[in-house]
């Protein structure tokens, strides 16, 4: 139905990834689900959580100890230029983006850490160079609640927990995840299924109200802006 524009966006329910790879599924997540059902490359994943803080996930579902691997200039860069195309594609009127560091206090100067100097710095520069209004990197104790103060439009997260614990904390309930770079809309709650209550009737259904909420929100605006880039 989507991708005869019968509709403008979906929204999906919780998934366990164990279940889905249990039953003999090549795919980890919704998200690598609809990237192959369509075709598309270059999904990304945007959390809104509350009213202000949004946070683009440079990795998502890799190992912690990869995640050094995973960071290189070019790498940061493209996760920049993402996080912008995410903001228009939104209809987001500001493009103030901020880059969270990776070492604690982002890196000190080269004494906690090598990877701000040698790989974000220069990819916010280049950024910077491109016109595109950025900054960082910013330590991560503080730059996401700046962002939910209004300071950024969006945080780029270098990886899951980092930016997952963030938007949790600020407000677990509200927080809904979107994909992005899809021919349509992807909204879902930002948790998972929790099988420890089901049945008890006890669940919180906040997130997912405000996922099928902001797919209404976005859905229409989104699928335009596609048309329009394609």
């Amino acid at each position: 139905m989507a991708l005869d524009g019968e509709i403008s966006a979906l929204a999906t329910a919780p998934i366990n990834k164990e279940a889905i790879r249990l039953a003999g599924s090549k795919y980890i997540d919704h998200t690598t689900m609809l990237e192959g059902l369509t075709g598309s490359r270059d999904v990304a994943t945007v959390f809104e959580a509350g009213e202000k803080l949004r946070i683009y996930f440079m990795t998502k579902h890799i190992p912690l100890i990869d995640i050094f691997k995973e960071i290189d200039e070019d790498k940061v860069y493209k996760s920049i230029v993402t996080a912008a195309r995410c903001l228009r594609l939104l209809g987001v009127s500001g493009e103030k983006i901020a880059v969270a560091a990776l070492n604690p206090h982002a890196g000190e100067g080269g004494l906690l850490g090598s990877e701000e100097t040698s790989y974000i710095e220069p990819a916010v520069a280049r950024a910077q160079k491109n016109s595109i209004d950025v900054y960082g990197p910013l330590p991560a104790d503080s730059v996401f609640f700046r962002a939910s103060m209004g300071e950024f439009d969006i945080v780029v997260s270098l990886y899951h927990d980092q930016g997952h614990i963030a938007a949790k904390i600020h407000d677990f309930f509200s927080t809904v995840s979107l994909n992005i770079g899809l021919p349509f809309l992807r909204t879902s709650p930002d948790h998972g299924t929790a099988f420890d209550i089901a049945g008890k009737g006890i669940a919180n259904e906040t997130s997912m109200v405000n996922a099928m909420t902001k797919a209404v929100q976005y859905g229409e605006l989104y699928r335009e802006k596609i048309r329009l880039r394609q």
